[in-house]
Parts: C-alpha cells; structure tokens; sequence
C-alpha cells in the first residue's frame, strides 16, 4: 500500500501543481462541462436592490435559469449607477448582477399580473424578492398563498428589518448605508476619534464602498437558497427563507460584538488598524500606501530590525501594549518615519531581503487602475472583456469559485428591459404573440 501511495505521488508531482489548476479549473473552458444547477428555475423579483440581484446573479453563474421580473418601466437598480441616468434603459449600473438572466416585465399591481406570477411559480423553485414584509401577502403572492400552487418553492424573503421582531413592521426601506449602519460596520470604520491632526467633520462613521451591506446580504441569501435546494433534493419540499441585511454585516465584523459582551466597551473607530492584531496595518510610502504585517511579538521583532527601530520593541514589547488606542497612532507614526521615506516597492523588497529571527510581510495598495491592468487576474478570468450586442464591449468581474468539474460561466452580461418577454412567456406559459399584446396593452407587461 506505501509503495502505491509513493508511486501516486510521484505521479502525480510529474505536473506542477498551478499547471494541474489550471488544467481543471480554467473558467475560459467552462462551456465544455456540465452545471450544476441547471435544472433550477428562479424568480427574481427584486426591487432596488442589490442584495436579491447579486444572490440571483451567483445562482445563475453556475446554471440556475433565472428570469428577472421587473415592472413595466424597470426596475430602479438600472439607474443606480456614476454612468448617469441616460444609460438608465442599457441597466449599466447592474450589467454584473444582471449576467446570465432572462428578463421579463410584469406589474404586479394589476390582478391579472399576479395571475401570471401564479403560472410561473408553478414551474420555478426559487422566488427571490426585497418587498417590505406583508407586501407580497397583500397582494395574494405571499409565500403562505404561493406554496399551496407549488409546495416545493423555495421562496427567499431580503428585508434590512427582517420579517418578524420590532422593527419588521416599520415600514422602513432598505438602503445599503441603512444595512452596513444598522450592521455596526460603519461605526467602526473611518478615522479615529482621537486624530486630532483630522477636522472634525472627517472623524465620523464611513460606509464602505458601493453597496458592500447588499452584497454581503446576498451572498448569505444565495447561500441559504443552496442549503434549501439541498434539503429538497431529498425531501420535495420547500421553504421560506428570512434574510436581514445588517444580521449579516455583523457576523463579517465579529469581534466587535464579542468584544463589547465581554468588556462591556464600544471599540471606536480604527481607521486601518486591526483591534485584534498590531502592527497590521497600512503605511504611508513615497509612492503611494503599503500594507505590512508584523503583529506577534516575533514579527514585531523582524518589523523593528528591518526599520531599524528597537526602542520601539522595547517600548512596546507584547501585542498587549501595542493594542492599547492610546499606542496604535503612536507606532504607526513612527513606522511611517522609516516608510514614508520609500517607495512601495523598496518596502517590500526590505521585508523580502530581511534574514533575521521573525517574519515581516508588506504588499502594495493598488488603485482600481492598478487592479484593473493586473495580468494575473486577466489569465484566471477574474476580469473578463466581452462584445455584447446591447452594450458593445464591457469588462466584466468573472466568476470567483473556479469549480474543477461544474464549473461557473458568464454566458452574457444582461439584457435591456423585457427583451426576453417573447421567449420565456412562449416557453414556460404557452403565451403567444396576440396574448403578449393583450397583455402589454393591459399594463400587465
């Protein structure tokens, strides 16, 4: 059996091992192999916002067929974009969210709108929609009404407030700012109160970038979707799926909350240090800012050898007194003495070429510019430039999970308002030309 095993190995390390990767998880040969979820049909019925588009849009990277229902007119998200509102009927600002998906309009304020989502959720398995809670009910599309047409619908509810406890009946909407706020992501983000060097209208609570609180939320929902299906493989059955927003914000900040039930004190805002480990952390260069890393004591050691500072080892000796707020802009300050007067590059290269006891680890801290040129991510598919036929030449992110045998895949980029109302109507209702203009002259689509 060990001669085996050694022969396998031997074998096997024959072919390098990014050479094997990829071999097996090229995404540029994704349309060579199966999906995984191709034979899921999902609704997506959301409304402004990017939580329910993003959970949708990763479902379908990986086969589900997911038709997007939007009003008459559009859904707002189209305009939800720095391109300006002229492009609002191109749906630029989503075009990312919206890969992959067939879309369909549908007004849902009109008896016999409803009547049509009744017929699709008869063949779909998945309902995605961010109404306020009880919208759907009154309308008679609630998941309490749909599951009696379809016991097996998997029906995904995404409200900042949730859909029961105090705050589920304020009839509040939910915003993206509202979600990394209400998640506790914001308070801790931005610069200190205690950098008196700042105005003081800039050391205030800082959301994070575009929509970070949706697409956090939609990627639990996604993921809470994927359980479902799962469970139904084995039971036929469906289920209703609560997803709040800020409940997921907070679980991505966790010691944050640990940290106030234990001591029964708010960590203030950090800026770009760490509450738990320090120095990690990002520093001023020549040319720009790097990161560097060199938290535990050892590291520390190495970080004070290669700046050539050992007093500041002996003066903060354990992560114990570097933790302290009173100590982070201190060290910081005084590491930026030594990297303020380098380039990024110089950086690194000193932590790379440092031998002594202890590991220090810098990196660069690149621009969307710099991100953008970066080769790697051009070869792994990470950023993809596709020719659509409605918005000429776009780049694309690709899909992150590169499965080696179902592979995810970006089969086009997102369509104008109701392009696919012919096709998906014919095929999964029977609807005809002469229906679909009744329909259209109702309101109804």
């Amino acid at each position: 059996m060990g001669d085996k095993m050694a022969e396998d190995v031997k074998d096997v390390n024959q072919v390098p091992w990014d050479e094997w990767a990829k071999e097996h998880c090229d995404p540029f040969k994704a349309s060579r192999k199966p999906e995984a979820l191709e034979d899921v049909v999902v609704l997506d019925l959301s409304y402004g916002n990017f939580a329910g588009l993003y959970a949708s849009s990763l479902l379908a990277e990986y086969g589900a067929k997911v038709i997007r229902i939007e009003p008459p007119g559009g859904d707002i998200s189209r305009k939800m974009t720095p391109f300006g509102l002229k492009l609002k009927d191109t749906g630029l600002a989503y075009i990312v969210e919206g890969r992959n998906k067939y879309h369909i309009t549908l007004n849902l304020e009109t008896e016999e709108g409803r009547e049509v989502l009744r017929e699709l959720v008869e063949k779909a398995d998945v309902l995605i929609e961010t109404y306020k809670p009880g919208y759907m009910d009154s309308l008679g599309v609630g998941y309490r009404q749909l599951k009696k047409i379809n016991p097996g619908l998997i029906y995904c509810a995404i409200y900042s407030y949730g859909h029961f406890g105090p705050k589920a009946k304020s009839n509040r909407p939910d915003y993206d700012v509202v979600n990394q706020a209400m998640g506790g992501i914001a308070w801790t983000t931005g610069i200190p109160e205690e950098y008196e060097e700042y105005p003081e209208h800039a050391r205030v609570p800082t959301k994070l970038g575009p929509w970070l609180g949706w697409y956090v939320g939609g990627g639990f929902a996604a993921f809470g979707i994927m359980v479902a299906l799962y469970w139904k493989r084995f039971t036929g059955e469906g289920q209703f799926i609560d997803v709040s927003e800020p409940e997921a914000m907070a679980k991505v900040t966790n010691y944050y909350v640990q940290y106030y039930h234990a001591k029964k004190k708010v960590i203030n805002r950090v800026a770009n240090f760490d509450p738990a480990v320090f120095v990690y952390t990002l520093v001023k260069a020549k040319d720009g800012m790097a990161f560097m890393a060199g938290f535990s004591d050892v590291n520390f050691y190495a970080l004070t050898e290669i700046i050539g500072r050992p007093d500041l080892r002996e003066k903060y000796p354990t992560i114990k007194e570097r933790l302290t707020p009173e100590n982070w802009p201190v060290v910081l300050h005084e590491i930026e003495k030594w990297t303020s007067e380098r380039t990024q590059q110089e950086i690194i290269q000193a932590t790379l070429d440092y031998k002594g006891e202890g590991t220090c680890v810098a990196g660069e801290v690149w621009t969307p510019k710099q991100t953008f040129e970066q080769e790697n991510w051009w070869l792994r598919g990470g950023l993809r430039k596709i020719r659509d036929p409605d918005y000429g030449e776009v780049v694309v992110q690709g899909v992150v999970a590169k499965h080696e045998k179902t592979p995810g895949r970006i089969k086009w980029v997102c369509r104008p308002v109701g392009a696919d109302n012919e096709y998906i109507y014919k095929e999964m209702l029977g609807y005809g030309k002469a229906r679909l203009e009744e329909l259209k002259s109702k309101g109804v689509i």
